[in-house]
């Protein structure tokens, strides 16, 4: 694959303070070092050669308010600027912003000091479910910026066309453009919010951008070893309950040992003790035919011997862009004949491609994971030898068994809607 297209989504014009931009040779899935500045942060990131920006930026560098709507540079929801024009970051390899300049809208301003763009689509009521309304205060600042002359309102509709609204909230939109032309004849104000800052991925933890001023070589060293527990809403939580054979004393022993324990996990390995109870592995995961090899980290926060409770917080990436983080919980409850109750409650965070899985087929893998888990905890406890690495349940196997439930409960869910519908035809 070789990519020498000009970045920009406009004019396609390069500043003539910008060195050419460099071909760039590599295949689909190799891994390239790109080094640019985002609302006035330099970052150095690697990505797979054909990961558009707009997701490099989102999950990579954690700067969500680039929304994603068709991925087809149609609906213009994803707009950012490069170099100062309007680009469509869907559309743009990330790998095509060596040695730019990109803002997103978290560079326009702070909810304490926003830019008048902003100020105007708020007080306008420029947006509804707000879906949209990056992609037109970027789209609109582009539009003001290089805007020659006074803004006609009778063509403004046209000029603000590269944008779709599904709420149909032009109206505000309009007005509000129209206010800040009006409000700054001589020019609007630059983005307000370009400053040196660190940046951090969605998936918790210190992404690979590199941290401002900051030598690149510390930011090697402490990257790899950063947790950090992950905001917003989980894509899925999960509770599940098992009842095990074994003493409640033997299973906390095998909770107690982070090797015994990381080997009952299917598909996980723990690879590294970084002390402190932090701890690197991988862990091969498959949501229905996708499997996906994550390198990550993993620390117990939490230990109550007494209790026979164990707390954890697991993350992880894989070379494609997707993230992961858990937080988990473990509690071991001795049952009246002699058995053991084990019970986890995980939040799961997930971005990249893996995150458009539906969440009830998530959810059931995670369900299937943790049997399976539980299953060889009570036999680690019972015998007192771990599973050997790679011997345990099958991941992808686990992921095959998910999809296959939920095609015959969605088999089964349509089989009684004909039944229903059948019913009531003869009742008719």
């Amino acid at each position: 694959m070789t990519t020498t297209t000009p970045p920009t989504g406009t004019t396609g014009s390069r500043p003539a303070d910008r060195p050419p931009q460099r071909p760039v040779r590599a295949a689909a899935d190799e891994l390239v070092d790109v080094s640019f500045t985002v609302n006035g942060t330099p970052v150095s990131i690697r990505v797979p050669a054909r990961m558009h920006l707009a997701d490099a930026l989102r999950t990579l560098l954690g700067l969500t308010g680039t929304h994603l709507g068709c991925e087809h540079g149609v609906c213009g929801m994803c707009t950012v600027l490069i170099d100062g024009d309007a680009a469509r970051s869907c559309l743009v390899f990330a790998v095509q912003a060596e040695g730019t300049d990109v803002v997103t809208v978290e560079g326009l301003g702070t909810r304490e000091r926003q830019h008048p763009l902003q100020q105007a689509f708020s007080h306008h009521h420029g947006l509804q479910c707000g879906f949209c309304t990056p992609g037109f205060l970027l789209s609109s600042y582009d539009l003001l910026v290089h805007a020659e002359g006074p803004l006609d309102p009778q063509t403004l509709p046209e000029e603000m066309s590269g944008v779709i609204c599904r709420c149909t909230g032009y109206r505000g939109i309009l007005a509000a453009v129209s206010d800040v032309a009006e409000a700054h004849p001589e020019g609007v104000p630059e983005p307000m919010n370009c400053a040196p800052r660190t940046l951090v991925g969605r998936g918790g933890g210190m992404s690979r951008s590199a941290l401002a001023e900051a030598p690149a070589e510390e930011v090697a060293e402490e990257a790899p070893t950063a947790l950090t527990r992950p905001t917003g809403t989980p894509t899925i939580t999960v509770t599940v309950t098992r009842q095990l054979t074994s003493p409640v004393e033997d299973v906390w022993a095998v909770m107690d040992d982070v090797d015994r324990l990381a080997r009952c996990l299917p598909g996980a390995e723990l690879t590294a003790d970084l002390g402190g109870d932090r701890y690197r592995g991988r862990a091969k995961v498959a949501l229905g035919p996708v499997r996906l090899a994550f390198e990550g980290l993993a620390q117990i926060t939490g230990r109550d011997a007494d209790d026979h409770r164990l707390a954890l917080l697991a993350q992880g990436a894989d070379a494609g862009g997707n993230r992961t983080a858990a937080e988990v919980g473990l509690r071991a409850v001795a049952l009246l004949d002699g058995g053991t109750e084990l019970r986890a409650d995980a939040a799961v965070f997930l971005s990249g491609r893996i995150a458009q899985f539906g969440r009830a087929l998530a959810g059931d893998v995670s369900q299937r994971l943790f049997e399976q888990f539980a299953d060889a905890v009570d036999e680690t406890a019972r015998t007192g030898t771990a599973p050997e690495v790679g011997s345990g349940p099958s991941a992808l196997a686990i992921g095959v068994q998910a999809v296959l439930a939920a095609v015959r409960r969605r088999a089964r869910a349509a089989r009684r809607a004909l039944k229903g519908r059948l019913a009531r035809r003869r009742k008719d």
